[in-house]
């Protein structure tokens, strides 16, 4: 428990602000330091490329305070991390993992075959990556949910190389929490690697770590600058979305309990000092309630200090009715989205930007983060606004093919030559024109 002083975000009338306080009321907390950031996360990237292990034997040294002989997690490492677990944990990590199976391997798509014209046939296939990246942090709290998230996935598309990497804790060892849910997802390699040194490493390669083709899975501003860095080298890595701090927005009339409300908001809260959370409702009676609910289950938590401090940057506020607080929420574009009403499917249509939702009292957001089945690798700081959550779809790419036959080309070639024409590539033109060229001859 730490000693923590509690400022309780104060209620705001929505009606009562102008334009330019609405956009301030909701303003995510700032990035501090970004230039310094990527300044920072570029010279990782730069000392890992030249001398590789060495240089992430040298960042674990200084900064997870720990000496490494060797990054790769052994099969024994394996095998003791299932020891150190209760009979109940490994349980409710197999029981998550079925769930996140279930959903996503109803994700596969079957290939596309259409004739556009008569004699012309295209199709989409789905190929999986080759080889992926699967980051999962550990600073503050382990997250073999995680682990879970990514590997799943990545083992049902298909892709031959899962390469994962956590950073060690103090004793050198990785969180067995993810080195059991890793391993039972089918990843063997698996390394003691933390930050943005793990993406550079995964990225680019070194002498015992696999590049990759894509790197996946939440962390810090560090990683996340890494993440954007590597992908913008052609010879890095791709990456799976964009993300910030953890975030929940919470639409709720007066239908709602208060107490559920208050625990939605500080579930989220805990993740980060930087996380916000909000809560938009009609009902003053309800704001007030969760107003004091708030401080009364906050004295609970054992991680008061990053809750407090995600608290001095969130909302509660008072909107006139409910399509106010969905069209608040539309413009936000919230990572989570929790929708306490009466008949909340209902309103499920007016939802057009979050990252996931969840309907009613009975579902609350850690059942997404944990083992209802969908993904919780989500857009945060606004991202939703054009990004999805992660998916099976981000673990493969679609690669379209047509095949044309001799009449086929008679009916439709003539178009191509025109179109070509008109843009002035002779040369296009004439890839057509020689083939109808050679079917007039023959006949």
């Amino acid at each position: 428990m730490t000693d923590a002083a509690l400022t309780l975000p104060v209620i705001v009338d929505w009606q009562t602000l102008d334009g330019a306080a609405r956009r301030e009321l909701l303003r995510r907390p700032a990035q501090q330091d970004n230039a310094a950031r990527v300044a920072a996360a570029r010279e990782i990237i730069a000392q890992v490329r030249a001398t590789g292990d060495a240089a992430l034997l040298a960042y674990a040294s200084r900064f997870d305070q720990v000496t490494l002989d060797r990054l790769l997690v052994t099969p024994a490492e394996i095998a003791a991390a299932a020891n150190r677990l209760t009979a109940v944990q490994r349980a409710a990590i197999d029981r998550a993992i079925s769930n996140v199976r279930v959903f996503h391997a109803a994700q596969r798509s079957q290939p596309l075959v259409v004739e556009t014209s008569p004699g012309v046939v295209c199709e989409r296939h789905e190929i999986p990556l080759r080889a992926v990246g699967l980051y999962v942090p550990a600073g503050s709290a382990p997250l073999p949910s995680a682990a879970i998230m990514l590997a799943v996935p990545a083992e049902l598309a298909g892709c031959a190389v899962r390469v994962l990497c956590t950073p060690p804790r103090p004793d050198g060892a990785a969180d067995p929490g993810v080195l059991y849910a890793a391993s039972r997802c089918g990843v063997t390699q698996i390394f003691k690697v933390g930050g943005a040194q793990a993406v550079a490493a995964m990225a680019y390669g070194t002498e015992s770590i696999p590049k990759v083709d894509k790197v996946f899975g939440p962390g810090n501003a560090w990683v996340t600058a890494a993440k954007m860095l590597v992908a913008q080298d052609p010879e890095g890595a791709a990456f799976d979305l964009p993300a910030g701090p953890s975030e929940v927005l919470v639409i709720a009339d007066d239908s709602a309990r208060a107490d559920f409300v208050a625990a939605d908001l500080l579930a989220q809260a805990e993740h980060d000092p930087a996380s916000q959370v909000v809560l938009l409702t009609p009902s003053t009676v309800l704001a007030t309630a969760v107003y004091a609910e708030l401080a009364r289950q906050w004295q609970r938590l054992s991680r008061r200090d990053i809750t407090a401090q995600a608290l001095l940057s969130s909302r509660l506020v008072v909107v006139p009715d409910l399509p106010t607080a969905f069209a608040i929420s539309n413009d936000y574009a919230p990572e989570h989205l929790i929708l306490q009403v009466i008949e909340p499917r209902r309103w499920l249509h007016d939802v057009r930007t979050a990252g996931s939702v969840f309907l009613g009292p009975w579902t609350p957001e850690p059942m997404g983060d944990y083992c209802s089945g969908t993904n919780h690798v989500l857009p945060t700081y606004g991202y939703a606004r054009a990004y999805s959550g992660l998916s099976l779809g981000d673990f493969v790419r679609h690669m379209t093919v047509q095949e044309i036959s001799p009449a086929g080309l008679r009916d439709l070639g003539p178009v191509a030559r025109t179109l070509a024409e008109l843009e002035g590539l002779d040369a296009h033109a004439n890839a057509v024109t020689v083939r109808l060229d050679a079917l007039d001859a023959s006949r």
